[in-house]
């Protein structure tokens, strides 16, 4: 990392052709919802999976840990490769991974198949991400932390309706183990996000080919190491966030169903409201970044979680539910700002970076999902979320990150 940021002299960044193109934005933004419906619906089907085979809680986090591993590791990869020769149709390419494993996984009748349908669904994840991230910021008009905000929403949304679909198409099949065969229906939306990702498609090579030979690059007057050691930072706080994350998204309705017996249709109704207050949450998080300052946002969203997380293993049902509230929303507004301060910590790298930060925030997802499955099997559910109460505690590491002049 450092001999890369010393080789290149600072320069002013590439001035924008215009403001922030909306249109685009929300296109993107509504294929990163419809991406990531289809990726959430392999945790929301867990528990028919679980019945119908027979799976233990190590062989479900196992599932989450091979789809986000092809998830996050493919992704710095893919994202070196475009930022030296940018493609704009790698977009649908990515999304047709994304169907085949989904049909794959409808008709799985064995575990090893079910490891290769997710596998299909997270390379198909590991494209989209990294230049989906590009044409946000391309679109941004310079107002990087709202088009972050905006690309990252529909990506929430998505995650939020899936278990609400899986509840209504799967679940509400009357059994734990039905409905896995309706899956199939979901690879309309993916066949929609082809579409609208192949538009999309052509107006970034129409970007791309104007802005050819122009980078982006600004100079922060950080050294190589401050820049490593703000990385290494960013990492830490990223495994503090998804860490946690593993924890609900992957076993809040076990938890639900464990703790207070409620049935998995109310449950995935539970998880749905805490995923819409992430999806609000990443929405105010990218404006109020730029706004107020990276640093800032990251230190409220991840250490002010806190209370509320060492209260939520001692709830009833009905302060479980509120609190998973503004859990869901602080927990959210820190990505976008973690996303854009890592581009600016490493200038003329948005495909490396982007993908860099989203795949590490699968592949911390999915490690933490393996972990939590173990750990959840050999002691409890609720153990496992007493325990991650105390993981924003991390979030004090913000402190030592640079402060960057406000955008």
């Amino acid at each position: 990392m450092s001999q890369t940021l010393t080789s290149r002299p600072p320069q002013k960044a590439a001035p924008t052709s215009g403001g922030t193109v909306f249109t685009v934005l929300i296109a993107i933004s509504f294929a990163h919802a419809l991406n990531d419906l289809l990726q959430s619906l392999v945790p929301a089907i867990y528990p028919v999976l679980k019945a119908r085979f027979g799976l233990s809680f190590g062989q479900v986090g196992a599932i989450t840990l091979v789809n986000q591993l092809t998830a996050s590791v493919l992704q710095p990869v893919v994202g070196v490769v475009t930022d030296r020769r940018p493609m704009p149709y790698s977009l649908p390419v990515g999304m047709a991974s994304t169907l085949a494993g989904l049909l794959l996984l409808s008709r799985a009748a064995s575990y090893p198949s079910m490891l290769f349908a997710v596998a299909l669904v997270g390379i198909g994840s590991s494209v989209f991400h990294p230049e989906s991230s590009r044409v946000a910021r391309l679109a941004s008009g310079g107002q990087h932390g709202l088009a972050q905000s905006i690309f990252q929403l529909g990506g929430n949304a998505g995650s939020a309706l899936g278990p609400l679909m899986a509840a209504f198409v799967i679940a509400s099949h009357g059994s734990h183990v039905g409905g896995q065969g309706e899956l199939a229906w979901f690879g309309l939306a993916a066949l929609l996000a082809m579409g609208v990702l192949t538009s999309v498609g052509s107006w970034y090579r129409g970007q791309s080919s104007a802005r050819r030979g122009r980078a982006e690059v600004a100079g922060h007057g950080l050294a190589p190491r401050r820049v490593a050691v703000a990385m290494t930072i960013l990492v830490v706080l990223m495994l503090s966030k998804f860490f946690y994350m593993a924890s609900m998204g992957n076993y809040y309705t076990f938890y639900l169903i464990s703790r207070f017996g409620l049935s998995l249709h109310n449950a995935q109704l539970c998880l749905f409201l805490f995923s819409g207050a992430f999806a609000a949450g990443t929405l105010l998080g990218g404006p109020i970044g730029d706004r107020i300052g990276r640093k800032q946002i990251i230190w409220v969203s991840i250490l002010g979680v806190l209370p509320f997380t060492l209260a939520l293993p001692h709830a009833g049902l009905a302060g479980t539910v509120l609190l998973s509230v503004p859990i869901g929303l602080l927990l959210a507004s820190a990505f976008p700002a973690l996303v854009v301060y890592a581009q600016e910590l490493m200038p003329g790298r948005v495909g490396a970076v982007s993908g860099l930060m989203f795949g590490l925030a699968f592949g911390l997802g999915g490690l933490g999902a393996a972990a939590l499955g173990v750990l959840a099997d050999r002691t409890s559910i609720g153990l496992v979320f007493q325990l991650c109460a105390f993981l924003p505690v991390i979030g004090l590491l913000a402190g030592f990150l640079p402060r960057f002049p406000r955008p």
